[in-house]
């Protein structure tokens, strides 16, 4: 069995799979005051709930956009199996060419366009809606062009909320209408089908500037409901990130 994680702003979303079936998914909060025991104690238990224990993981893999939480979480994970996860940097085999500065790329967006390009293959625009939502452009040839990132629709509910005196905070889920008949509707509307729109134009101008048409996929957050509300056709996939870092640890375990 392998473990994977991916370490993100807000949530660190883990599983194992056995083979290539997955056999759970969990998440729990990232914590940058956490210490390696605490990690080892909820990831022991997460496992347990799940019938599964430590002595059946062969293998680890992670990515992280959180340098701070890394060597706690690398050191949790070595306590528990015996052995150092494969952690998802410039030197790791991914089966991709990064053509931009892998140094600085998050290990999240090399992730998830390499579970892209085995899955899908390319062109095709990967859209990851967490904290952030990023866009990344994979060609034809399974080079990672670059992309754009935004706020995430959290992130801006909380701008809304926090920097201005009247307007409340919302839950966020589609409105039935683009015109909203009260505040709150009105909100909904900007956030979700606000995201969606933007969403359909990046996708139309990054289309128009690589000259081809693309496949495109989305994952993570609220993803399943705001491409619900868009005009392209995207493919949903909530765990591209995982099957990507499944993907990239077998091309590393040797």
């Amino acid at each position: 069995m392998i473990l994977v994680l991916d370490i993100g702003n807000t949530n660190i979303t883990l599983g194992v799979y056995q083979e290539d079936k997955l056999l759970f998914v969990s998440r729990m909060a990232t914590d940058r005051m956490r210490m390696e025991d605490q990690y080892a104690i909820e990831l022991r238990e997460i496992l347990d709930i799940h019938g599964v224990s430590f002595q059946q993981i062969e293998g680890t893999a992670i990515s992280s956009v959180v340098p701070s939480v890394n060597l706690s979480l690398k050191r949790a994970i070595r306590r528990l199996t015996g052995a150092d996860p494969v952690c998802v940097g410039p030197k790791t085999k991914t089966g991709i060419q990064i053509d931009i500065n892998s140094e600085v790329v998050g290990a999240d967006l090399i992730v998830g366009c390499a579970a892209a390009a085995q899955l899908f293959g390319g062109p095709c625009i990967i859209i990851d809606m967490g904290t952030a939502t990023t866009f990344v452009v994979l060609d034809e040839n399974r080079r990672m062009l670059g992309g754009a990132i935004a706020p995430g629709v959290g992130i801006s509910l909380d701008a809304l909320t926090n920097r201005t005196a009247q307007l409340p905070s919302v839950s966020l889920e589609a409105p039935a209408h683009f015109i909203g008949g009260n505040t709150a509707e009105s909100m909904r509307s900007g956030l979700i089908n606000g995201t969606a729109c933007m969403i359909d134009g990046m996708c139309a101008h990054m289309e128009r500037e690589l000259g081809k048409k693309c496949s495109t996929v989305a994952t993570g957050g609220l993803s399943k409901e705001i491409i619900e509300q868009c005009e392209r056709k995207i493919i949903y996939s909530d765990t591209l990130l995982l099957q990507g870092l499944r993907m990239i640890y077998e091309k590393n375990k040797a």
